[in-house]
């Protein structure tokens, strides 16, 4: 890996951060930027689970230091979400790799209008009863478990519609996905999926990007519009569809 793809992990991988602090949809840049550094496919999944681990990690410590989350309504959230990421990081580690950069590829557009124009998140008058939400968080933790891009922004949909406000939803769901990832991790080092050099750059840069974006998220970041997120993740995403082969560039 040369220093133009160190710095581009870098500096892509403190956005991710910032971005997955604040809301979510991070991985849609540090995956095919992965792909583009020469980690293709599973590969690059399983990789960017490091950094998404290292992110979400400062990030938890972030919010624990504004004294912001739930934690006894973390717990109930967190165990169904476990068992359904550890599910998924097994189906995920299965997937070959032009076939995983397709559906990522494809993927990538509907979370693209998720993280940039998300709905109107409404906290819900009264909580879910448990066996509703166990059985929601087992479904997000498959997914957050196979595909992880943009289940940070389900989880926060999904947690204002539980009972929470947007800032506790917020310190929550970077706790759920840091237990999910946690979990995921090994299923993708066992199955030689994690390259550890571009796993360290980008974690360098998403750390310090969600330690960041944590406190930006406290201080009512949240509204900040993103326009290069939109610029960057459709060209990226033309190219996990393979679109650059077909006009001969890459």
């Amino acid at each position: 890996m040369g220093g133009v793809e160190t710095l581009v992990l870098l500096i892509g991988g403190f956005s991710a951060g910032v971005i997955n602090s604040m809301a979510g949809g991070g991985s849609l840049l540090s995956v095919p930027l992965l792909a583009l550094a020469g980690v293709g496919g599973t590969v690059a999944n399983g990789t960017n689970r490091i950094a998404v681990l290292t992110q979400n990690a400062t990030g938890a410590y972030g919010y624990a230091r504004r004294d912001v989350g739930d934690r006894r309504r973390t717990v109930e959230v967190l165990l169904p979400a476990l068992v359904g990421g550890f599910v998924g990081s097994l189906v995920a580690a299965q997937i070959p790799d032009e076939l995983f950069e397709r559906l990522f590829g494809l993927l990538m557009l509907p979370l693209l209008v998720l993280s940039v124009r998300t709905p109107k998140i409404e906290q819900a008058r009264q909580p879910w009863p448990l066996w509703v939400s166990s059985l929601v968080f087992l479904a997000v933790g498959f997914y957050g478990g196979s595909v992880q891009a943009g289940v940070g922004l389900i989880i926060l949909l999904v947690l204002a519609r539980a009972g929470f406000d947007l800032v506790t939803a917020n310190a929550m769901k970077t706790v759920v996905i840091l237990a999910i990832t946690a979990l995921a991790v090994p299923v993708f080092v066992v199955n030689d999926q994690v390259r550890w050099l571009p796993a360290l750059v980008l974690s360098a840069g998403m750390g310090v990007g969600g330690y960041v974006g944590a406190n930006i998220a406290v201080d009512g970041g949240e509204k900040v519009i993103r326009p290069v997120l939109i610029v960057v993740v459709l060209v990226l995403a033309s190219r996990m569809l393979g679109l650059w082969e077909l006009i001969g560039i890459g």
